[in-house]
């Protein structure tokens, strides 16, 4: 590594959310990955974090819950996690705070409700719902994407799965935005402000545990009300944790990925006229969408030990970010990484995690994605932004936040 190469990245901060609002931190990645693959950030807490931009680095650390670990003691899942502790203070950790073997208790939990049957179950319901929006937008010939569409779908289908009646599915949107929004004024507007959503999730979820406690029903909610770990039901606690992680993985994840999605399609028209005239590619152009866009930017975990990664050396108690938007693009692993290709097979993307955390409601998400847009090339093969792209400035979601698309109407 040339000295001007290392003098120049020496002030790059993987934690600024500017790289990720402006959509910058691709080539940023393809850089370091080549010249630092894993990289010190001093963070602006005097607290620096490792950041590990390689595949296969990332899987390893991943599938080491001993070594590096995601305990919310140690602390938690996310870079600024220690910043939002007085926000969050009370509430128990999340499963993605865990690792085994309490972890693997709790995700046997809510896993009964994420069976590849009874995500098989749930098409005909998305559909209607996919078709439902296409239906409302269809006459107009432009819409504002993400609160039309892309937003729309997931927490409607969220709302579904927990049982909430779907009138209320816009405050479960406000209070996840306001749960992961960190650094985006449009999100969350002020410590206060994102108090105030974790108090009134909390009242909310603790309402539908009172009603499934005297009426359950077929829903996620009812599935964890009547649940007995060790002997014992589960503590409210602890089921206000798993309802926000619910809420807040099921709506960001799909959402982000529609609307990341639909730009790669329309900034590569060949692959868009491709899946069109070849809808069986459907499945693997899924894939590709969400290696592409990288819902989650990052995880994080903590070493548990003075360890060595890739030769270099990691201290006990440092921080180690797990950037899955760099391993998704790795040149070592992915054949052209930087080509959008909807028939990509081959090796598996990061964007779910790795290891025992891998995301339990994958299934869902990529038939939200499947049946979305099937629907959408169907009808609006034409659709494509037509005006200024905003996105989430966040370093831990890879979101749009607002999109204007044109297409040609329907009659």
């Amino acid at each position: 590594m040339t000295h001007a190469k290392s003098t120049e990245l020496l002030h790059v901060d993987l934690a600024d959310p500017g790289h990720y609002e402006r959509d910058a931190a691709r080539g940023l990645f393809a850089r370091l990955r080549e010249e630092r693959p894993i990289w010190w950030s001093p963070g602006p807490d005097g607290r620096g974090f490792w950041s590990i931009l390689r595949y296969q680095d990332i899987v390893t650390v991943s599938k080491n819950p001993r070594l590096f670990s995601s305990a919310r003691h140690l602390g938690g899942h996310r870079i600024h996690d220690e910043a939002d502790e007085e926000i969050t203070q009370g509430l128990e950790a999340t499963m993605l705070s865990m690792d085994p073997p309490e972890h693997n208790t709790y995700r046997g939990v809510v896993a009964p409700a994420f069976t590849a049957e009874r995500i098989r179950r749930m098409e005909a319901s998305i559909r209607a719902r996919v078709t439902a929006l296409l239906d409302r937008i269809a006459p107009h010939g432009e819409c504002e994407f993400i609160s039309s569409v892309a937003a729309e779908l997931p927490i409607q289908v969220i709302a579904e799965l927990l049982g909430v009646p779907q009138e209320d599915r816009l405050r479960l949107f406000e209070w996840s935005n306001a749960l992961v929004g960190e650094d985006d004024p449009d999100m969350r507007r002020s410590a206060e402000h994102i108090r105030q959503c974790t108090k009134e999730m909390g009242a909310y979820a603790l309402k539908l545990w009172r009603e499934r406690l005297r009426r359950p029903g077929d829903d996620l909610v009812s599935l964890l009300v009547s649940t007995e770990i060790d002997g014992e039901v589960m503590s409210v606690p602890r089921y206000f944790a798993t309802f926000f992680l619910l809420v807040i993985a099921g709506n960001e994840s799909v959402r982000n990925s529609i609307s990341g999605g639909l730009l790669a399609l329309s900034r590569h028209p060949e692959q868009r006229r491709r899946l069109i005239e070849t809808p069986a590619l459907l499945p693997l152009a899924v894939k590709e969408i969400v290696r592409w866009v990288s819902p989650f930017l990052h995880m994080r975990r903590t070493a548990t030990e003075d360890t060595e990664l890739a030769g270099q050396r990691i201290a006990k108690g440092d921080k180690v970010v797990l950037w899955y938007l760099s391993g998704n693009f790795d040149e070592e692993v992915f054949e052209q990484p930087e080509r959008f290709d909807v028939a990509r097979s081959g090796p598996q993307h990061l964007a779910f995690g790795q290891g025992q955390h891998y995301c339990l409601g994958w299934r869902l998400a990529e038939l939200q994605l499947t049946v979305l847009f099937q629907e959408l090339l169907r009808r609006f093969p034409d659709m494509e932004p037509c005006g200024p792209i905003r996105r989430v400035r966040s370093s831990f979601v890879n979101g749009i936040k607002e999109m204007p698309v044109r297409f040609t109407p329907e009659r």
